[in-house]
């Protein structure tokens, strides 16, 4: 018997190519946009395997109706793919209260809503994967990234502490971060008004956001097969980079924390009450 997926954003990117892929591997995929019009052509290629629902992330009453829904009819979710997300450029103190909190929104509360969704069926069958797609943007940052990189740090956060709570269940959980992949999100990032002080710090992140888009190095199909890989190794890792500038980023990035702690660390020890 294949695997259900519920996939968010499922329209383009990385969404759609886990879609593909998990399509080409016999399985059935629950599709989910804001504008279901948009998985038109998955359905029409795939009637019997790709089932098109409307979904927006941040409605939490939206979210609970739809796994019922799905659980109901097909009986399980076996995969949920958080993938819905967009991007945002602006220095911190150009990002707005609000501008933070949308982000938030969409990157943190939505997918932690729909992990509270699904584990309920997941633990009754002590079986099930959860997939996180983060960024390597959740394990560094840079000028001009910050609620980006917030956001999807808190993301990785959650799903530590998920990760040890569900595996004695059964469950999986994994945490993608990919590097520059030729998807949408650059079409799709927002920008904070300018402040020219910040022009030499985060002008450069605001011009490779305006320009980048269709030219990044990444496959997103070939990421799709890593990710479907990875499920089904064992064990699965909780973090999985792709490509080779995320792998780079994330191993310069430790080296970094390394040499922190341990050129402090002896001052860092040195904070107990004295015996």
């Amino acid at each position: 018997m294949g695997k259900v997926w519920l996939v968010t954003g499922a329209n383009s990117g990385f969404g759609r190519a886990i879609t593909e892929a998990a399509v080409a591997a016999g399985d059935v995929v629950v599709a989910t946009a804001r504008r279901v019009e948009t998985l038109s052509d998955l359905v029409a290629a795939h009637p019997d395997q790709v089932e098109a629902l409307t979904l927006d992330v941040t409605d939490g009453a939206g979210i609970e109706a739809t796994v019922r829904d799905v659980v109901s009819r097909h009986g399980r979710v076996d995969v949920l793919v958080n993938n819905a997300g967009r991007g945002h450029v602006g220095a911190a103190e150009e990002t707005t209260d609000a501008e933070l909190r949308s982000l938030f929104d969409l990157h943190v509360f939505g997918p932690a809503a729909l992990v509270r969704a699904v584990l309920p069926a997941m633990r009754a069958r002590r079986s099930g994967a959860i997939v996180q797609l983060s960024s390597m943007g959740g394990q560094m940052s840079f000028a001009g990234f910050s609620a980006y990189s917030a956001t999807k740090f808190a993301l990785e956060g959650f799903s530590e502490a998920l990760v040890e709570e569900v595996r004695p269940l059964g469950i999986k959980v994994l945490i993608v971060e990919p590097g520059a992949f030729r998807t949408s999100l650059m079409d799709n990032t927002g920008a904070s008004e300018e402040i020219a002080d910040y022009a030499g710090t985060v002008g450069p992140t605001r011009r490779m956001t305006r320009t980048a888009g269709g030219a990044e190095p990444g496959d997103p199909a070939r990421a799709a097969a890593a990710i479907l890989a990875a499920l089904d190794a064992e064990p699965t890792p909780l973090r999985l980079p792709l490509g080779g500038d995320a792998v780079d980023a994330v191993l310069s990035h430790l080296d970094a924390i390394r040499s922190d702690v341990t050129t402090w660390e002896k001052t860092a020890r040195d904070t107990a009450y004295p015996r």
